[in-house]
């Protein structure tokens, strides 16, 4: 068991919740939630891959009056996405909770950043050298494909989709930064400000309603994040 979170990395504010993490081995016996569940505590447990792919699963809590979210992790699925993370190698999930999915070090970042409470753990002490040299690139391309298409959200003055984009090209690129700088990124909470984006937060407030004032707002979002966008042709 391990404390995670904003709690973990000093990032927490009054009215932080706590999060706990609850590792197990699948090769080892299947947890099972209703051990949580019968602990008696308010609130909802889910059950095992409920949550996503990345967010295994677990429960949000009520104890003592403190809210407290319960966090499965699969210690086998994890230790092999560190594996692969240490060769440069990652695939993006599809994930509740995630504009643009999650990457699969998104874990080996929870274990690095994590504080043990009960039992022991083998965390990573570093940011693989060789996933930092292929994430970034990665991460900037989407990041392009998605400027590209709010572009043409913009021509037809489709706000929505336009922001959407552009929210997209933004969040990759800041996953970018933080794999450059050989960072872990543990969620797209704070992803921005992380990055140093956080200028970009006035002119998604207020994209625009019509070609001309989306067409504005895409170039200010562009030169701030200092990428071209990808070219059909």
């Amino acid at each position: 068991m391990v404390l995670g979170g904003s709690r973990a990395t000093g990032a927490a504010r009054e009215d932080s919740d706590w999060d706990l993490g609850v590792y197990y081995r699948s090769s080892g016996g299947v947890l099972d939630p209703d051990d949580v569940r019968n602990l008696g505590y308010p609130g909802q447990v889910s059950g095992l891959g409920d949550w996503g792919p990345i967010v295994h699963g677990g429960g949000w809590l009520t104890a003592g009056g403190t809210q407290v979210d319960v966090l499965f992790r699969d210690l086998d699925v994890v230790e092999a996405w560190r594996a692969n993370a240490e060769q440069g190698k990652f695939d993006v999930l599809l994930q509740a909770g995630c504009l643009v999915g999650a990457p699969t070090y998104l874990p080996v970042g929870e274990l690095a950043c994590c504080l043990p409470i009960h039992g022991q753990l083998d965390q990573p002490t570093t940011f693989p050298a060789q996933l930092a040299a292929t994430a970034a690139p990665v991460w900037r391309g989407q990041a392009a494909v998605a400027l590209m298409f709010a572009r043409g959200y913009a021509t037809i003055g489709d706000t929505t989709c336009c922001a959407g984009m552009l929210s997209q090209a933004v969040l990759c690129e800041a996953h970018a930064r933080l794999a450059e700088q050989r960072r872990w990124a543990l969620n797209e909470k704070r992803l921005i400000t992380e990055a140093g984006l956080t200028a970009v937060q006035p002119l998604l407030a207020a994209p625009g309603a019509n070609e001309s004032t989306l067409a504005d707002t895409i170039d200010a979002i562009q030169h701030i994040l200092e990428i071209e966008a990808a070219d059909k042709h």
